[in-house]
């Protein structure tokens, strides 16, 4: 079998604009499209949100992930490692904050049914209220969920880290077949390691076969049903 392979960036921003564009330059060399993880709360018109728009009317994958990330929205008391904004939302309070962040991002001109939780983590009331609310996909820290279907392509995000195991966690899932889902941070991007790191990353799952992929079209042959380009705007790339 041959392994897919997704690359998400979060954390875009005017301050990391520059950081992602390189990278973004870097992997359109190797035809690698890029999953573009959003909260729609945090952006800010300017520069990198026109440099959002720009990527999905060319072909870039929008992922909404979450809306403000703001810490345990619901004030109840919590373990450290469950504070992202969806990882204890029950179903009912998910679903307000998800209609919110639909709402912002079509104020944007953008619309999308991929949703990669802050933290990578997804409350079981989460899930439903994707569910309730169409949308077609989770990216979550351990695979990727097909809501409409309810299949789930295991595989777990590797977030750039540690160079050698880094590598070798990478060249594992590249020669099994499965999933290679490299996700990082533009806030990394600003030290030479993490960027060195990626694209190796990325040359190595590319050697071992891997076909380059977005969330868009992992979860089931069909793809996403709804399109993240902007209204009137024709894509330019194919993948």
């Amino acid at each position: 079998m041959v392994a897919e392979l997704v690359v998400s960036l979060s954390g875009i921003g005017p301050s990391t604009l520059a950081r992602c564009a390189g990278l973004a330059a870097e992997l359109d060399r190797r035809r690698v499209p890029l999953s573009l993880l959003f909260a729609p709360r945090k952006a800010v018109p300017g520069a990198a949100l026109d440099w959002v728009l720009s990527r999905v009317a060319a072909g870039d994958a929008l992922v909404l992930h979450g809306f403000d990330h703001q810490p345990d929205p619901t004030h109840r008391a919590v373990s450290l490692r469950r504070r992202a904004e969806f990882s204890a939302l029950p179903a009912h309070e998910a679903g307000l904050r998800l209609v919110a962040a639909r709402a912002a991002v079509a104020r944007l001109g953008l619309a999308t049914d991929l949703f990669a939780p802050p933290g990578w983590l997804a409350s079981p009331g989460t899930v439903v209220a994707l569910r309730r609310h169409r949308f077609a996909v989770c990216a979550d820290m351990a695979g990727v969920r097909d809501l409409r279907t309810g299949d789930v392509r295991p595989g777990r995000v590797r977030m750039v880290g540690e160079h050698w195991s880094y590598l070798l966690g990478v060249g594992r899932a590249a020669r099994r077949g499965g999933l290679v889902r490299i996700g990082v941070d533009a806030a990394d991007l600003d030290r030479l390691g993490p960027r060195e790191v990626l694209l190796e990353a990325v040359d190595l799952a590319l050697h071992h076969g891997a076909s380059p992929t977005t969330y868009s079209s992992t979860a089931s042959p069909r793809g996403s049903t709804t399109t993240s380009t902007p209204s009137g705007a024709v894509p330019t790339r194919t993948r």
